[in-house]
């Protein structure tokens, strides 16, 4: 399956933004969705999974109550939207996809999937 990210850009602190995340070439219903970042000069981290009916979601601590995942099985699209915006939300977000998972919380050695990440800076 191929992700395409869209949606990045600059926000400034306190602020919102959604992404998006169109998947192609699979039965996208199939596929347990999900977010990971990286800042600058640190490893992917989890950010948000989703199960494939879309009824059980999950979340990094540094994630839950600000930011929500949700997905349109009828548009193949995944989303993350993000309120209350820091400066160490700065990083590039990257879309994941994996057929296998049981769960929602993604370990990066397990992804199937990688998107080409989207590049969110939160300004101050």
């Amino acid at each position: 399956v191929q992700l395409q990210a869209s949606g990045g850009g600059l926000v400034q602190v306190g602020g919102s933004l959604g992404i998006s995340c169109a998947a192609s070439g699979g039965t996208f219903r199939n596929y347990v969705m999900g977010w990971f970042r990286q800042a600058p000069g640190k490893e992917r981290e989890f950010v948000a999974g989703i199960s494939r009916g879309g009824g059980s979601t999950d979340y990094a601590d540094s994630a839950k109550g600000r930011f929500t995942i949700s997905r349109d099985n009828a548009k193949n699209t995944v989303y993350l939207q993000m309120h209350s915006l820091k400066p160490e939300d700065t990083a590039v977000y990257y879309c994941v996809a994996d057929p296998f998972l049981r769960g929602t919380r993604f370990f990066a050695s397990e992804v199937s999937y990688w998107g080409q990440g989207t590049q969110v800076t939160v300004s101050s």
